[in-house]
Parts: structure tokens; C-alpha cells; sequence
């Protein structure tokens, strides 16, 4: 959430600052503006009827005039408490038009509309040359360790199962992740994947992003799309942290789900666009002068993982049109697909800045004098387990169709090289 007194004070700044990201939230943040003035417009009234209420009670000088200037009084107060009645609406209406507007990009973000202007900061690992390159869902159907038409015909489009060595693979990854994890520092916490909307609302996916989400119909109740929304609401309210207890290192192997409204026709088979996914998720809550440290230290544990696990990836900053609702900064990491001879997203590294934690309610005290301040809330994968399952293999596919397993894996599936 924007904090609105900035908002009033750097009007031209936050307007440059979010028509770099889409033109369609100026129109959000002039109406916001019209309606603070508006407010500010009714302030001056009711002052200046509260001042007359006043002059008239000191005005009273007889009994007989006292009747007359109750009336009077009466009257203004009416409409001192009809003007307050419409600012607090007015109040009501800036608080739902400013969970509508995203983050301000930082100022090391390059400007740009959409990916194409993205900027790649780094690459790691050589490209495999190979004579033999086919699509993971093929080379996985065709070994019988993962299912796409069988699971569609009960639970319908854009949903999976793992199979034999397909599900232990899967497993596998997830335990290394979080052995990985646990190995830098991060606290494990086995979250539900059920929310409340204010969880959502809270870490920037509600109200704007409701097309995405799984509701369930007869509660307030939505299936998580990335375990960012638990572990961000884990010390969320009224929890005051304490300074020696930051920063906080989180992560939690989770089920998601999204219902990817806005991508018809992308992906449509194999594992990069799934309606349910597992993933691996990391968080870091900080203080506002650790936030860009803690942010490159996020972005490495999950490079690491691709580089323990030997796939070529590449790291981009995206651009201010490509990036997501809360972050002021994100870095995609990007693992090769030799089938599509590209790379694709594997991981978004985002630094909130405190837009999340005024949204939650997220604070801490630096010591018993000082006054709370919000905290810094950052996320990533650490990694998206279906799409790390695909890298493996399409880059260890053998030319005889065989599938290595990466080296680091092979203890977490029983000395097994070779599927």
C-alpha cells in the first residue's frame, strides 16, 4: 500500500513513478486526488462552522437569547455531522482506491512497457549442445513418469500427475530444496494453503487479481498462489517484532493453485503453465536500510540451487511494465529449455519495500523508546518444483532417451543415476 501522505506531498512523483509501470493507474490516482480534495474542501467547512458554533455559545448574554442560539447551534451541528458523514465516505472510497495501486518502482529499475525490455544482468553455465532435443512432457510420457491426459479427464485442463520415478523426482527436489534452505539460515514453517482474503489483500493479490484465485464458494476462503501470502501474514497485525530478531528468513514447500485467466492458449501442455503446482517458497522480513542486501542474498539461494543442480540460467531485471503489483524491484530468474531454445521464468525475486507491510500491518520497535516502523517484506521461489522437474529432464536427457539424474539428487532417490 502507498502511504497516502506521500501520495499528497509527491503528487508529481508517485504520478511518474506509476505511469512507468501502466498508464491505467494514473486514472485510479487522479480520482483519489479529486476526492482528497474534496475532503480537504469539507474540512475547511466544518471548521468554519465549528468556529461559528463556538462564537455563538460565547455570544449568549440572557435567558431569552439563549433559546434562540440552542437553535442555531442545533442547526449547524446537523450540518457539521451531515459534512463529517460524507468525508468519512470519502475516506471510505480513497482506502479502496488505494488498494488498487501498485508499488513504486525503484529508481534503478530501467523504464520499459513490457519484457522485451527487461535487462539481463548475469548468465551461468554453458548451453548443452545436443543432437537429440525433445519436450519434457514427451520424453515424460514416453518413460510413463508423468500423466496429463489420464489426470485431465477427472480434474480437466492444465492439471498433471507425477508417476513412479517421475513422483520420486518430484519429491526429491522438494527435499533438497528445503534441506538447501534450512542450510542458509531459513526457518521451515509448514503452512496451510487456505487464506482468509484480508491474508490476500494483505500481500497485494486481492482485490485486484481476484480472476486468478481459487475461492471456495461458501466461505471467505481461497487456495494460496504462492506460500509468499502465508509466510509474509506469519507476523503480520499486531506483532511488533523486535530489532534483534530481524531479519527473518522464511520458507515453506507448498501446494498452489491459479487459475492463469489471463494466458489462454500458452503452454497448454507440460508443466509451465499448471492450474496446481508445488513450489518452494522463500521470504525475508527486514528493516528498511537491510532491505537491498537481503534482497541480492534472496536472489542467490535460488541461483544456487540451479547451480547445485548444474542448469544453465540467466538473471533479469525486469523493467517497470513487466513488473509485479507489489514489488519496487524484481529480479526473474531463467532456467534453458533446450526444447524451446530459450530460457523461462523459474523464479521472481521481488523486494516489497514496506508496500506489503503497511497493507498487513507489518512493524517493528528498535528498542522500548522508539516508535514502530513497517518492515520490508521480500519473496522468491526458491524453486518453482514443476518447472525445475522439466529443466532436469530436457537438459539431462541422454541420446540414447534416457534421463541422468543431477548428481546432488541421487542421494534422495536411493543411488538411482538413471531413469
Amino acid at each position: 500500500m502507498l502511504d497516502i501522505k506521500t501520495i499528497r506531498k509527491e503528487t508529481e512523483l508517485v504520478k511518474n513513478k506509476l505511469s512507468s509501470r501502466n498508464n491505467e493507474f494514473i486514472q485510479k490516482l487522479e480520482e483519489l486526488l479529486f476526492i482528497d480534495e474534496n475532503i480537504r474542501k469539507l474540512k475547511i467547512q466544518i471548521d468554519e462552522l465549528k468556529s461559528q458554533r463556538n462564537s455563538l455559545s460565547k455570544s449568549v448574554k440572557s435567558k431569552e437569547e439563549a433559546e434562540t442560539i440552542k437553535e442555531k447551534v442545533k442547526e449547524i451541528n446537523n450540518q457539521i455531522n451531515l459534512l463529517e458523514e460524507k468525508s468519512e465516505q470519502y475516506e471510505e472510497e480513497i482506502n479502496q482506491i488505494v488498494w488498487y495501486l501498485p508499488n513504486m518502482p525503484s529508481d534503478e529499475v530501467p523504464q520499459g512497457k513490457d519484457e522485451s525490455e527487461n535487462v539481463e544482468i548475469k548468465k551461468y553455465g554453458q548451453i548443452p549442445i545436443k543432437t537429440r532435443v525433445e519436450d519434457h512432457f514427451i520424453i515424460a510420457e514416453r518413460k510413463n513418469i508423468w500423466d496429463q491426459n489420464n489426470t485431465t479427464r477427472f480434474c480437466g485442463s492444465r492439471f498433471s500427475s507425477f508417476v513412479g520415478l517421475g513422483a520420486k523426482l518430484q519429491r526429491a527436489l522438494i527435499n533438497f530444496m528445503l534441506d538447501e534452505a534450512s542450510q542458509n539460515g531459513y526457518t521451515e514453517i509448514s503452512t496451510p494453503i487456505i487464506v482468509k482474503s484480508n491474508a490476500l489483500k494483505g500481500t497485494g493479490q486481492l482485490p485486484k487479481f481476484e480472476e486468478d484465485l481459487y475461492k471456495l464458494t461458501e466461505d471467505d476462503l481461497y487456495l494460496i498462489p504462492t506460500a509468499e501470502v502465508t509466510l509474509t501474514n506469519f507476523f503480520a497485525n499486531d506483532n511488533l517484532l523486535n530489532n534483534e530478531d530481524l531479519p527473518k528468513r522464511l520458507c515453506a514447500y507448498t501446494t498452489c493453485f491459479r487459475r492463469e485467466a489471463g494466458a489462454a492458449g500458452r503452454d497448454t501442455r507440460g508443466l509451465i503453465r499448471q492450474h496446481q503446482f508445488d513450489k518452494v517458497e522463500l521470504v525475508h522480513i527486514c528493516k528498511a536500510e537491510d532491505s537491498e542486501e537481503e534482497h541480492e542474498k534472496l536472489v542467490r539461494n535460488a541461483e544456487k540451487i540451479l547451480e547445485k543442480l548444474e542448469l544453465p540460467y540467466r538473471r533479469i531485471l525486469l523493467c517497470t511494465g513487466d513488473m509485479g503489483f507489489s514489488a519496487k524491484k524484481c529480479y526473474d530468474i531463467e532456467v534453458w529449455f533446450p526444447s524451446q531454445n530459450n530460457y523461462r521464468e523459474i523464479s521472481s525475486c521481488s523486494n516489497c519495500g514496506d508496500f506489503q507491510a503497511r497493507r498487513l500491518n507489518l512493524r517493528f520497535k528498535r528498542d522500548n523508546a522508539s516508535k514502530p516502523e513497517f518492515l520490508h517484506t521480500l519473496n522468491g521461489s526458491g524453486l518453482a518444483i514443476g518447472r525445475c522437474w522439466a529443466a532436469i529432464i530436457e537438459n539431462y536427457l541422454k541420446e540414447d532417451g534416457d534421463i541422468e539424474i543431477p548428481q546432488v539428487l541421487r542421494k534422495y532417490m536411493n543411488g538411482l543415476e538413471i531413469i
